[in-house]
């Protein structure tokens, strides 16, 4: 059974950091990739970066470029992301997702495994 959960959300500042950890199991990680998405209130769900879980390629949102950073632990079966200066703007609940490695994709049609989701709230 595959099974993704998500932790580490919560509430920070503005400017900020928090760091989201996604422990995964069921899968062979390294046939994979994992994703990282989001949704806002009244929004809809944004693929916000994702990971080779072979040889660690990352891609990126425009909206979170430079500012989020997603890395993984083999090992550990976990995928993190970190994320630095944060904005209001990044609230959301939080998902990480598994999906077919080739393509690497920040669309959600190819990711068919999901976690529960992790709140963060971000204010001044």
């Amino acid at each position: 059974e595959v099974q993704l959960v998500e932790s580490g959300g919560g509430w920070m500042r503005t400017g900020g950091s928090l760091r989201l950890s996604c422990a995964t199991s069921g899968f062979i990680f390294d046939e994979n990739a994992i994703a990282w998405f989001r949704q806002a209130p009244g929004k809809e769900r944004e693929g916000i970066t994702a990971i080779s879980g072979s040889n660690g390629v990352t891609k990126y949102a425009d909206s979170v470029l430079g500012r989020f950073t997603i890395s993984k632990d083999n090992a550990k079966r976990t995928v993190y992301l970190q994320m630095d200066s944060l904005e209001p703007d990044d609230t959301g609940v939080y998902y990480c997702a598994v999906g077919p490695l080739l393509l690497l994709s920040l669309s959600e049609k190819w990711y068919h495994y999901w976690g529960q989701g992790t709140q963060v709230s971000v204010s001044s």
